[in-house]
Formats: C-alpha cells, structure tokens, sequence
C-alpha cells in the first residue's frame, strides 16, 4: 500500500452554531486522485481551506507526508509541498500573463520583497516559459490575463499551484464556468503534468462525467460530513447519494403481490 500522503482525524469546523465540517476522518495515499462531490454547503471547500491553512478547524488533526501540520499558513505549506487552485483564479487582471507566474515564483522563494533581488530575472523567466508551454497556454505570455478564456485562465491557475514542486495538489472546481469543448482539454492537460510528476491530487467537481473520467476514488460530502468513499461508480450508484447529491431519488423496492 502507498505511503499517506494526508491524514485528517476528527476534523470539525464550527461558525458560531453552524457547524460547517464534522468529523471528517480522511487518508489520501501517494498517487491517488480523490474526487470530492457533494451540494452547495456540504463542506467541500471548508474541508480544502482547512487542510491548506487557509481556515483553522475548531477540532481534528491533520497530517501531512507524515507531519502534523499545526498552524502553518498557506505560503509555508507550500514550500513543504502542498499547493492549491480555486474555483475563481487567483490572478493579477491588470498584469501580463508572464507577470503572474514570475510573481507567483518569487513569492513562493519567499524573495518577492527582497530590495537587493529584482523579481525578474533570468532563471525565473525560464520557468515561467517552461510551466505556459506545460499547461499549454504560452500563446497568451505576453497577453493580460483578461484576454485570456476561462479554460485558459484555469490552467494558468492550476499551473501557479504546481510551480513550488508539491508532492499534493487540492483543486476546487477545476472545471467550473467552463465551456463543455474546454473542460476536457483542461483536465487532459492537468493529468498529464500529474502523471509525469507523480503527484497525489484531491478535487472538488460538480460535473460527474469529469468526476467517472479521472478519479480513482471519490469522496460525497453532505451536511459537512463525508457520507460515502470508494470507488466512483460505486459511490454514485449509493442511494443516499443519489438522493442527496445527485438528484436520483430513492426508488422504493416494490411490494410482493
């Protein structure tokens, strides 16, 4: 069996009375690719915000290749190698798309305000050039980001999250506001880079074509629980699923005459 690459144990959050995330006990292994599903407010990017120190959980642990993750925020987690995408790009609109990634780059050495360091230099345009040709968007390099289309501007994105080298990558919505012809094209090109890095990935996706297509196991959330885990299609095929995540309602078994 691989190594766990994260660990939660009894991870809860509260916001005054409501709790948001209860008890998810959670342990995703080296080279998995875990879906997360579940409705609006079931706790799918409350669970992602905890584990990438955006959110602190009231209760729970939560480890990470190992480690207990403690505090730490999003910058020092990921230089211990655990990145993150959003559902809505994190991206400068007012800047070129080479722009982004050197800052991106900088920021993630932890030398973005270093006076004594320029943030453009020679090796971190290399790799800015290296990562857009990777995720195929290196037409657009010197274009703002706003001319970008919304397919274009998620594999940026998700192409900023893997630029510090994470052994694990946690993508919210990968395919969210994207044309149907875009959303392949986009999760084509992100397992092709998770395949040649090896990374281990969890996503949270609404689209369960997307979901059947590439995940290796699937996790449904509902009221801030997690309700079933397994393989997709069994997981899809459960009845408390299917009534409240997919919209399928339980069929009763007919009665005998």
């Amino acid at each position: 069996m691989s190594e766990p690459v994260l660990t939660t144990r009894n991870l809860s959050r509260r916001f005054g009375a409501v709790t948001a995330a209860d008890d998810i006990n959670v342990t995703v292994s080296a080279g998995e690719i875990v879906g997360v599903i579940g409705a609006n407010g079931a706790g799918k990017t409350t669970f992602i915000n905890m584990v990438t120190g955006y959110l602190p959980p009231s209760d729970g642990e939560i480890e990470f290749l190992g480690e207990p993750l403690g505090g730490d925020g999003p910058r020092k987690l990921m230089r211990r190698g655990l990145s993150r995408s959003f559902q809505v790009p994190q991206l400068f609109s007012e800047l070129t798309v080479l722009d982004n990634v050197v800052m991106t780059i900088a920021a993630a050495e932890n030398r973005f305000l270093n006076p004594m360091r320029p943030v453009y230099d020679h090796r971190r345009v290399e790799r800015a050039d290296a990562m857009l040709r990777q995720m195929d968007v290196a037409e657009y390099r010197d274009e703002l980001v706003t001319a970008m289309p919304q397919g274009e501007r998620k594999l940026l994105d998700i192409g900023m999250a893997l630029l510090a080298n994470p052994r694990m990558v946690l993508l919210d919505e990968p395919t969210s506001g994207v044309s149907i012809e875009e959303k392949y094209k986009v999760m084509d090109t992100v397992m092709n880079v998770v395949r040649e890095h090896r990374l281990t990935v969890l996503f949270v996706e609404h689209d369960m074509e997307v979901i059947r297509r590439y995940v290796t196991r699937l996790l449904a959330f509902a009221a801030g629980r997690v309700i079933a885990d397994g393989p997709a299609d069994d997981v899809l095929a459960d009845d408390m699923v299917q009534e409240l995540i997919t919209g399928k309602a339980r069929t009763a078994p007919a009665e005998e005459a």
